[in-house]
């Protein structure tokens, strides 16, 4: 309340609409557009003396800031005449750069400066001031105006569509049918990746190749390392795994396979340089759990880029809603191997197992993914020649608390893959190789589970195994819990999986076979229909 002032003058008595002043009012109307009782409206936005609204003088200051021509200005004034710069006064008697004598002082008492013959107390609010009010309300008009601007921005940039909101879209969620889920080896199987033989080069013979080839085929590799395998023997084997991927289909099976990639090239990074090795093996450099595709960080340097085969197909099943997960890279340097590493003899072998050496170190983490076997929420891995302690680890803390990953070791002087030594083949059993018994076969038995031995294998010694056992007749595929895919050189197991109820889908891949995989290690299982479910509690 005002003294002298009644309440209803206050709150909007004469003169006065909601406590402004009438002249106020006015203004306010015109800026927002309104109409001022006894003005018209060609006055109001744009007649005589106005423009828009606004008075004559600010139209021509408007129009010579916006580089406008003013009537009855020449352009030489007005651009840079006399007495001006770009329209601007140049800075005659009394002006500095431009600008007034008198501005500058101002100015210098708006920034806190001394203006001289003015003491401290005239400047900040001596005699003729009252507490810097003239400093206040320069203030005052500043604050105002950035107000408005800001509020003039504020309704222009709500009247501006936004290009960018559709970029600032949240992504869908995943959707129900991602084509990628499998969480064991013996669901239906739905989807597959089936590897390519095209362009495999023998790998160069180095210390962790050394250690994970058989003696008799080390002067092979000292021979052609770096080169195309025999061309007549890669023929073979693309074809028959060809008809693998015809007989897949024929089973009700998508098919996909990696892209072809000239491995002959050689690379080289900070630490080593190698040429590659094939994209013949997905179960080496892929393992899905779940709706996830994780990409392991293999331990030989000759697989280092193998990855880049099987990008364009991780990428589809990314747009398409899978998680995908590339683990670690190792750096792969000298640190890695144990470059020592004693390996002579098979002897040798047996010995170094023993004592839980082996040619990679724990420099970082490295894995092969078929060094993992699944079994829903149980998933069980070996320490071998190629994963290490630190790989099996970073699996164990990526998939917890969803997943539990076991330790599991055997009697095995050459681990490297867990597929042709103990494969799970159905819920509640498992096939154990009987030349490389596991130390934890116990575990399997409490938990109720049968444990298989397979016969021995047939295939001839003369025929090349440059990476591999013959133990690759138990490396088999599922299609489901009664349907398995199985070498049709191999009798004995074929009629062991029809005893067990079994039917046997029978494939010759032997030629395959020599490049170091069987079924099971030529594919990568993309999509099983089943369910998560755990088979130990």
């Amino acid at each position: 309340m005002v003294p002298g002032e009644k309440e209803g003058e206050r709150r909007g008595g004469p003169g006065r609409e909601g406590g402004r002043a009438e002249g106020w009012s006015w203004e306010r109307r015109r800026a927002s557009g309104g109409v001022v009782p006894g003005e018209k409206e060609g006055e109001r936005s744009g007649g005589p003396g106005r423009e828009g609204g606004r008075p004559e003088g600010w139209s021509r200051e408007r129009r010579r800031a916006s580089g406008g021509v003013v009537l009855g200005e020449k352009e030489g004034e007005r651009r840079g005449g006399p007495g001006r710069e770009g329209g601007r006064p140049r800075g005659g008697p009394g002006r500095e750069g431009g600008r007034a004598e008198r501005w500058s002082w101002e100015r210098r008492r708006e920034t806190g400066g001394m203006v001289l013959g003015e003491g401290t107390g005239d400047q900040s609010g001596g005699p003729g001031r009252e507490g810097g009010h003239y400093i206040a309300s320069r203030l005052g008009r500043a604050f105002t105006g950035r107000v408005q601007r800001t509020f003039q921005s504020t309704q222009a940039a709500a009247a501006t569509p936004d290009p960018c909101a559709a970029a600032d879209k949240a992504p869908d969620p995943v959707p129900k049918d991602c084509p990628v889920s499998s969480y064991n080896e013996w669901d239906p199987l739905e989807e597959v990746i089936v590897g390519r033989a095209e362009n495999a080069c023998v790998p160069p013979f180095t210390v962790e190749v050394k250690a994970n080839t058989y003696e008799k085929y080390w002067s092979f590799y000292q021979q052609h390392g770096g080169r195309p395998f025999p061309p007549d023997h890669v023929r073979k084997a693309v074809a028959e795994i060809e008809e693998m991927c015809d007989i897949l289909k024929m089973e009700g099976v998508t098919v996909r396979r990696p892209d072809p990639v000239d491995w002959s090239l050689t690379y080289k990074t900070p630490d080593f340089e190698s040429s590659g090795l094939y994209a013949a093996m997905p179960r080496d450099i892929l393992i899905v759990v779940g709706n996830e595709i994780i990409e392991a960080p293999m331990a030989w340097r000759s697989r280092f880029f193998e990855y880049r085969a099987y990008r364009s197909i991780i990428k589809d099943y990314f747009h398409r809603g899978a998680k995908w997960t590339a683990a670690p890279k190792p750096t792969m340097a000298d640190e890695l191997y144990d470059q020592d590493y004693p390996i002579r003899s098979v002897d040798d072998r047996h010995r170094l197992a023993a004592q839980g050496k082996f040619v990679t170190t724990e420099f970082e983490p490295c894995f092969d993914a078929a060094d993992f076997i699944r079994a829903g929420r149980d998933i069980f891995a070996q320490r071998s020649q190629v994963t290490n302690y630190l790989g099996i680890e970073w699996m164990r803390r990526h998939l917890a608390p969803d997943y539990r990953v076991h330790l599991v070791s055997f009697k095995d002087p050459n681990p490297m893959h867990i597929d042709a030594t103990f494969n799970i083949i159905g819920p509640g059993l498992v096939l154990s190789n009987p030349d490389r018994p596991c130390y934890q076969i116990e575990l399997f038995k409490k938990a109720g589970w049968t444990v298989v031995t397979p016969p021995m294998p047939l295939i001839p010694d003369d025929h090349p195994l440059w990476m591999s056992s013959k133990w690759l007749s138990m490396n088999v595929l599922m299609l489901d819990e009664k349907r398995v895919m199985v070498d049709a050189n191999e009798i004995p197991i074929q009629k062991m999986f029809e005893k067990l109820g079994i039917s046997t889908i029978k494939v010759n891949i032997r030629h395959a076979n020599s490049l170091g995989g069987g079924f099971h290690c030529w594919t990568c299982d993309i999509r099983r229909r089943g369910v998560l479910t755990s088979y130990f509690d």
